[in-house]
């Protein structure tokens, strides 16, 4: 006989299902809990805590009086693995992992897991990273970026690092302080500091609203083109559709690198979800870079770049003296944070909230 924890999740897996499907559309009302609870063969209480799962998600609403609303839009949520814990307690109770913030995981969250990986890895937390990060916390990347960004990069060409910013001064290790840098005006003001502090030259080039203005890149010759397609800061513009596509073209026809900046992907205001630079050409052109601190906490130092494939190997080489940055520790949180589902269930209800929020005003 199933356990009423495995009843509740085969509810909640199935219904899932159906909503992503479209079985259940944005606005349909699902079957009250006693109408369900009857078909299905299984108590209220079971139903109830599968309905409390898909609403904590972002997949229902609960409207006083009225019943639970499927508010799913395959544009709002992020995947959550197969391979997720959903996060229950020894008593077969849906947990609440998290405290009504924006931008952070709560801390009874965050203590959990960190009390997890104590108990779990013990004593290697206390070994020293691989230069390039944990291959644990490398796998985890490659596997979430997959399921979110559809970006399929092996282990292998994942580079952890303390935050975006410690990475960019790794970019010019790996392409050289010869070259000219181009980068977005305006754009968040350290990306142009760094680069000066490590012996590189930058080009600013203009901004239009749909990206960089064809002309400042007819203008440029900068050999390394530093961008932020989604969301760039402080401008707020997000890159066309074509305009990534001429990004491309720019620096295969210059033999150009680009930096492609995705700090903001996972909050992005737009409405779809885009291709990224680096899934339109993952060979040669791009090297992607992307942070947790935006989306965890800005006391989370830990980013990740990823490396073209062709070029994986010789860029390695070039930084191979230099030691990980991130505590093993650190990694291997972060890492159960992306087996679990916890990050992308974080991700989801962050923009619930903005969704709503948008509605009201």
């Amino acid at each position: 006989m199933e356990s009423k924890t495995a009843a509740y999740l085969t509810i909640y897996t199935n219904l899932r299902q159906q909503i992503i499907n479209g079985d259940f559309k944005n606005g349909d009302k699902l079957p009250s809990k006693r109408v369900f609870a009857e078909a299905a063969g299984t108590s209220v209480i079971t139903v109830e805590h599968a309905y409390d799962l898909l609403q904590d998600e972002g997949y229902i609403e609960a409207i006083q009086r009225r019943g639970y609303f499927v508010i799913y839009t395959s544009e709002d949520s992020f995947p959550v693995g197969e391979e997720a814990d959903i996060g229950i307690s020894e008593d077969g109770a849906v947990t609440d992992k998290y405290e009504e913030s924006i931008e952070t995981f709560s801390f009874p969250g965050f203590a959990r897991t960190v009390r997890h990986v104590l108990s779990a890895y013990a004593e290697r937390i206390l070994e020293k990273s691989p230069n390039e990060g944990s291959l644990m916390l490398r796998e985890s990347i490659s596997r979430y970026i997959k399921r979110s960004r559809g970006i399929h990069v092996d282990s292998d060409q994942v580079i952890v690092g303390a935050g975006a910013e410690y990475l960019y001064g790794l970019i010019v290790q790996m392409l050289g302080r010869d070259k000219l840098y181009g980068v977005e005006d305006p754009s968040y003001e350290k990306i142009r500091r760094i680069y000066e502090a490590n012996g590189a030259a930058y080009d600013l080039l203009k901004l239009g609203s749909r990206g960089i203005h064809t002309s400042e890149l007819k203008r440029t010759s900068a050999q390394v083109l530093h961008v932020t397609p989604f969301d760039s800061y402080p401008s707020g513009v997000t890159a066309a559709a074509g305009k990534r596509q001429e990004y491309i073209a720019w620096a295969k026809n210059r033999g150009a690198i680009i930096v492609e900046d995705d700090y903001a992907s996972e909050f992005s205001t737009s409405t779809k979800s885009e291709d990224t630079l680096f899934s339109l050409e993952p060979l040669r052109t791009v090297i992607y870079i992307n942070t947790f601190t935006k989306t965890i906490s800005p006391s989370i130092r830990i980013g990740y770049m990823l490396l073209p494939k062709e070029l994986s190997s010789e860029l390695k080489s070039r930084i191979s003296f230099y030691s990980c940055t991130v505590p093993t520790f650190d990694q291997y949180v972060l890492a159960e944070f992306l087996n679990s589902g916890d990050f992308e269930r974080h991700i989801n209800r962050v923009r619930r909230k903005r969704r709503q929020a948008n509605k009201v005003i």
